[in-house]
């Protein structure tokens, strides 16, 4: 038997530790489409302009792009648009009343393949330096 290894996918956002103080990390699932997870697994993914917003109970990823799948057909996503991210309704509860009172902001900071091959994203609640 051949061992298969696996190659752990992982995506850095090194910006926001550089414009902002982290204060609170969580880890979210995406909501995804089939040929983006393909594009993420080849590596085609960029944080520029990217940023979380709390919208009716909700946490949508906005701005994060994902390349479209070369090998897609009329089926391809669109390379940018909003992703809902999946929390708990506690953690959202939290979210939202940290964002409104202490004037904080929600980033992503990091999209990883986990071990069961789900794609997440760590979020922080974060202070900008400036």
């Amino acid at each position: 038997m051949t061992q298969i290894e696996i190659v752990a996918l992982e995506f850095n956002n090194r910006q926001a530790y550089y414009n902002y103080f982290i204060e609170n990390k969580y880890e979210a699932g995406i909501v995804l489409l089939g040929t983006e997870v393909k594009s993420i697994r080849e590596g085609k993914l960029s944080f520029n302009d990217a940023f979380c917003l709390l919208e009716k109970n909700e946490v949508w990823l906005r701005g994060l792009y994902i390349a479209e799948y070369k090998l897609g057909t009329v089926n391809n996503h669109i390379a940018v648009h909003d992703r809902k991210l999946l929390l708990k309704k506690r953690e959202i509860k939290r979210l939202q009343a940290a964002v409104k009172e202490k004037g904080l902001t929600l980033i992503p900071l990091h999209i990883f393949i986990n071990e069961n091959n789900l794609v997440k994203a760590e979020i922080g609640l974060a202070k900008g330096k400036k």
